[in-house]
């Protein structure tokens, strides 16, 4: 069952330190940019994940094509991409590790939080990290 209590969700925002924002763009104008570089301020280390901007960097991080590729132990997989492109997602999010998926606003894709679930990640959908931590108080990460 994804979390939806502001407890649960006070909880999986407090505990997390290194979220992967999948679909992380370089455009200002996007939704994405915006959220990454608030996160960011509020001291979470944020990993951009995209194959279009591969190599690029976003908000002075190096941007990855893939989950794979990335060596650090991932609290949070936070995905900007439509519902039905969340399933390999969540395959290579299980497969790293990961101990969260996060599916932004708009976003929900039942199999494929079932699928996470069953593999002991937790699953948040269509919310917004970046409203969810002013909304619940949540303080800044310890040595931002």
């Amino acid at each position: 069952m994804p979390l939806t209590t502001d407890e649960d969700i006070r909880a999986l925002l407090t505990e997390a330190r290194t979220i992967a924002l999948v679909g992380a763009s370089d455009r200002p104008d996007r939704p994405s940019y915006g959220v990454m570089k608030r996160l960011q301020d509020h001291g979470y280390r944020v990993i951009p994940v995209n194959p279009q901007i591969t190599g690029e960097h976003v908000h002075g991080e190096f941007v990855f094509r893939e989950l794979g590729q990335l060596g650090d132990s991932i609290d949070i997989v936070d995905i900007f991409r439509r519902s039905d492109a969340v399933e390999p997602i969540v395959e290579e999010a299980i497969q790293i590790g990961a101990k969260a998926i996060w599916m932004q606003l708009g976003i929900v894709n039942e199999a494929a939080a079932a699928r996470a679930e069953a593999a002991g990640l937790k699953v948040v959908m269509d919310r917004c990290p970046a409203i969810e931590i002013p909304r619940l108080g949540i303080a800044p990460v310890e040595g931002a």
